[in-house]
């Protein structure tokens, strides 16, 4: 009995020492858990989302993929599956299921035994508790907290606000947070659309996404997803029935593509991400879940993308052929080393090939193993065959140093162009195996298209490929516009006293630089001199003498005041070079400044946002800010419409837009841009070349749409000999247009009131006599039309060299644009 009282003693002892130290951890480990009172008002970190103005999806913008949903709009037999898999006791349990934690304890002592995994007997809320607050070291510790903040979360919050918290946080795979983004995800459609196969997959998930991936572990999805459906099954969620139809359906999912979307809009989306980032911040543009309307109308955005496109490429055919991407030793494994090579992702369909043989007449290749949805080569090895016709385009290119070096001699043999080895690339031609000898342009460009009474950009296609260079040319390229910019020349001219029919004289011009400069000798593209001339006809055919004197005789100041008034540049020199399109801008800025002259002389701005709301749809940002009395109405009455004010700030006059908007109609219709009145609506437009043949523009409109091209080298090495903006830039401009027409209206120009049409000698400017041949209706602003008496003022000496106000800093380095 001693004994045992000493031993007693020792356990009673020992037993309040451990209760004192179980009460001090617990203490110490309760008063450092984390707060949760910030649960009861959830604001998950929530994509951005950008759409097109028909509302299409464009972008994604988040550090994760989320979607918040109310608990209200999740069907219930996804939250059934989620329970199955889960927690089938969680309406019935405390935060902790006891019996869960025994069965899981029993199954370990199995699972320690024969070297298995342990398993887990957490609850949703433990997940809650865990995924929220807590970290995912696999500690006691870290259990216990777990435990004890679920109990105190049971206390604090409902089952329903656990089970929405637990839906809009857990991480699903394939980069999607949260039952609804993880829908759109895997199976393209919202939580209300999904079938019970495809809930019970979404909820087989949590444990291990990557161990159940759709592609890469097909088999074991769907294993898993079964066994979901069954334990449905077993708590009474569906019905055998409906279990076995639902285990028996394929696993179907359509991968949604993250972030940019179905249109090939990236360099409009980046700017978009761009303007948002910098009026709210990242945070709020990755987390605050914001809802972002977009001008972009995505029918255009194709087209532009697919004119741009083909018109780089039949450029970069012209130039010949620069020999293959790479080319490989040996054909040894030719499949495999292939694949090493990293090439632009969004060239598709063209494909990589290796020329594994040929002769004269046609090469065999083998192409470049698809990519899988599960992101692995495919295992299959597809050969095909370029005959003759197909590289028949591929003569040899100059040297990148000599651009006007001819190209090489026609095409007679495949072998003329290729050899063993060689990795080109592809394209189709047909279903029979044949394919086409491909290039990827040296040569970039972008194309701008926008609403000229508004200024929303419609489409922009910044460069030939978003995937090989971000840089956007629409935006970001200042390059000389050369001959585009002549209309606000002859802009500045007509408000200076001038009209269309005024002669001026296209004659040699000599001037002295100073500074031991030299002479300054500017010249028309065929270096040609035309004589007396009228304004139109200067314009229509780009002359650069006849705009030379023009500027001199209104100006220079006045010149670089309209470039600042069309926002074309903020600061011009006042040399005389700069009228010829010396001074540099961007392409967006310079297809503004056209959209200004058709819409009657109105500022605009390019817009690429209508409108901005945050995750409840309370409007941030709004781009109309016209005030609309009369808009809100609770009933249609047969009230009269509101009449929105026209906020919009005055450049030029009515008057003078028309006659502008009348004379590059003439350009299209007679002039440097003839090419595209083939397409027989109501268009204006001007060409622009610069110096060298380095930059080649075109930008025109129609009464509703102004749309704008450049072509050029990044590295602004010379396009070559002959390749002018009419030749580069407007076959790619017509074929935008040509698409474009088809979805529009296409109305003449609007004639406002004080201009009067004439019927003039077009060569003369003087009133049409009867037996005249070339006749055309002239604009004149009212009071300036010529009558049989009047007297034709001539500007311009025979070589102008004697400077005037206009040329009151010099000349300049440069010539300017030449066509």
């Amino acid at each position: 009995m001693k004994y045992l009282g000493k031993i007693a003693g020792v356990l009673v002892t020992a037993g309040a020492i451990g209760l004192f130290v179980l009460v001090l951890f617990l203490y110490r480990m309760t008063s450092t858990l984390p707060d949760y009172d910030h649960l009861t008002n959830y604001t998950p970190p929530v994509m951005s989302r950008a759409h097109a103005g028909d509302g299409g999806l464009i972008a994604e913008y988040a550090q994760q993929r989320r979607l918040f949903v109310p608990i209200e709009v999740v069907p219930e037999h996804l939250i059934n599956a989620f329970l199955a898999a889960e927690d089938k006791n969680f309406y019935d349990h405390f935060g902790l299921d006891l019996a869960g934690i025994v069965r899981a304890s029993g199954q370990n002592v199995i699972n320690v035994l024969t070297g298995r995994r342990l398993e887990g007997a957490s609850t949703i809320t433990q997940q809650v508790a865990k995924n929220f607050l807590l970290s995912s070291d696999v500690t006691l510790e870290r259990k216990l907290k777990e435990a004890v903040l679920a109990l105190r979360l049971e206390r604090t919050l409902s089952k329903r606000q656990l089970l929405e918290l637990y839906l809009n946080e857990i991480y699903l795979g394939m980069g999607s947070y949260g039952v609804a983004a993880a829908s759109l995800k895997y199976f393209g459609k919202p939580l209300s659309d999904l079938t019970v196969a495809e809930a019970a997959y979404l909820a087989a998930l949590p444990k291990a996404p990557n161990n159940y991936h759709p592609f890469r572990r097909r088999d074991s999805a769907i294993a898993r997803r079964n066994w979901v459906i069954e334990r449905m099954m077993e708590n009474d969620y569906i019905t055998r029935d409906e279990a076995v139809y639902a285990a028996s359906s394929d696993l179907q999912v359509v991968e949604q593509v993250s972030g940019i979307q179905r249109y090939a809009a990236e360099h409009f989306v980046e700017e978009v991400r761009r303007q948002v980032y910098n009026i709210y911040g990242g945070r709020q543009l990755y987390r605050g879940g914001l809802s972002i309307r977009t001008t972009l109308n995505s029918d255009y955005q194709k087209m532009a993308l697919r004119s741009l496109r083909s018109g780089l490429v039949t450029y970069d055919r012209r130039r010949g052929y620069r020999g293959p991407v790479a080319q490989l030793d040996t054909l040894e494994e030719w499949w495999a080393r292939i694949t090493e090579i990293d090439i632009p992702t969004d060239l598709a369909p063209w494909r990589l090939a290796v020329v594994l043989s040929v002769d004269g007449q046609s090469a065999s290749i083998g192409l470049r193993p698809r990519v899988t949805r599960a992101l692995t080569f495919e295992d299959k090895i597809e050969i095909g065959e370029v005959p003759l016709s197909g590289v028949t385009w591929a003569r040899a290119a100059p040297s990148p140093q000599n651009t006007y070096k001819r190209i090489g001699p026609r095409i007679k043999a495949v072998t003329d162009v290729v050899q063993v080895g060689d990795i080109v690339w592809v394209s189709a031609k047909g279903d029979n195996a044949q394919y086409e000898l491909q290039q990827v342009p040296e040569v970039n460009g972008a194309l701008v298209a926008l609403d000229p009474h508004t200024g929303r950009v419609l489409a922009m296609v910044g460069g030939y490929s978003f995937s090989a260079s971000e840089f956007n040319r629409a935006t970001q390229a200042s390059r000389q516009p050369g001959s585009a910019f002549k209309p606000f020349v002859y802009a500045a001219a007509l408000d200076s006293g001038f009209t269309p029919a005024s002669l001026v004289l296209d004659a040699p011009f000599v001037m002295e630089q100073g500074n031991d400069r030299g002479l300054w000798k500017p010249e028309n593209y065929a270096r040609r001199f035309y004589g007396l001339s009228t304004l139109r006809l200067g314009m229509e055919k780009s002359r650069n003498l006849m705009t030379v004197r023009l500027a001199q005789e209104i100006g220079m100041s006045k010149v670089r005041d309209y470039a600042r008034r069309f926002n074309i540049h903020r600061s011009m020199p006042r040399v005389l070079a700069m009228s010829l399109g010396a001074g540099e801008t961007t392409l967006i800025r310079l297809t503004s400044a056209y959209a200004m002259l058709v819409n009657g002389g109105k500022r605009i701005e390019p817009i690429f946002i209508d409108r901005i709301q945050d995750r409840y749809g309370k409007t941030l940002f709004r781009q109309d800010q016209r005030p609309c009395v009369g808009c809100v109405a609770d009933t249609w009455s047969g009230q009269t419409p509101p009449d929105l004010p026209d906020q919009r700030k005055r450049v030029i006059s009515e008057q003078t837009s028309y006659q502008m908007v009348s004379m590059l109609e003439g350009v299209v219709k007679r002039g440097t841009g003839r090419s595209i009145r083939t397409l027989g609506r109501p268009l204006a437009g001007k060409t622009g070349t610069t110096n060298d043949s380095r930059d080649a523009w075109f930008v025109g409109f129609t009464a509703d749409l102004a749309v704008g091209v450049y072509v050029g080298y990044d590295d602004n090495r010379p396009l070559g000999d002959g390749e002018s903006g009419g030749r580069v830039a407007a076959p790619i401009f017509k074929s935008f247009m040509a698409d474009a027409v088809k979805t529009m209206q296409t109305p003449p120009f609007r004639i406002p009131s004080g201009v009067s049409l004439v019927r003039i000698n077009a060569k003369t400017g003087k009133l049409a006599a009867p037996d005249d041949e070339t006749v055309i209706l002239e604009a004149f602003k009212v009071g300036t039309q010529p009558s049989r008496d009047t007297k034709q003022a001539v500007i311009g000496g025979a070589t102008g060299a004697t400077p005037s106000r206009g040329q009151d800093e010099g000349v300049g380095l440069g010539t300017g644009g030449l066509y």
